[in-house]
């Protein structure tokens, strides 16, 4: 958008100022997961909106390689809806780490329980270093939209 630069005119309606602006998307600022001697996972994901509201999902399970992914894509998908005070509901149909490309990418099959929008969401996240923690962003990538149109209508 541009303004005019001519000293008294009228200020262009469509430039969006700093103040108009509203973010749209959660920030990703933590993720910790943690496994226990005892074969055990957990998982904890903190999304941050604006002003600082912040929230946070967790979820836990027997620790194996599958599961890993699933902990830690299921305290992405509670985060979000304890964001949407449960307006939104998920339900985590599959995640799977494959080789693609001589990469890591994690992919994520979300079905919407409860929101507007399409029902199937597909997300994914290259993972190269964390698979783990590639499964809680491909959750963000897969849920963008539809929490998107969420923030949008508050």
């Amino acid at each position: 958008m541009y303004s005019s630069s001519q000293p008294g005119a009228t200020p262009d309606p469509r430039i969006i100022t700093p103040g108009d602006l509203k973010r749209e998307r959660l920030k990703f600022t933590d993720f910790k997961f943690r496994r226990t001697p005892g074969g055990k996972c957990s998982a904890e994901v903190e999304l941050e909106w604006i002003d600082g509201i912040r929230v946070r999902g967790t979820s836990a399970g027997q620790s194996s390689a599958t599961v890993d992914l699933r902990v830690a894509a299921d305290a992405a998908l509670r985060a979000i809806e304890t964001f949407s005070d449960n307006s939104l509901e998920f339900e985590l149909v599959g995640v799977k780490s494959v080789r693609a490309f001589d990469a890591t990418v994690v992919i994520v099959s979300v079905n919407v329980r409860k929101g507007d929008g399409p029902r199937k969401l597909l997300g994914a996240c290259l993972a190269e270093d964390d698979p783990v923690r590639g499964a809680a962003v491909a959750v963000l990538n897969a849920t963008n939209r539809v929490l998107g149109n969420f923030i949008a209508t508050r």
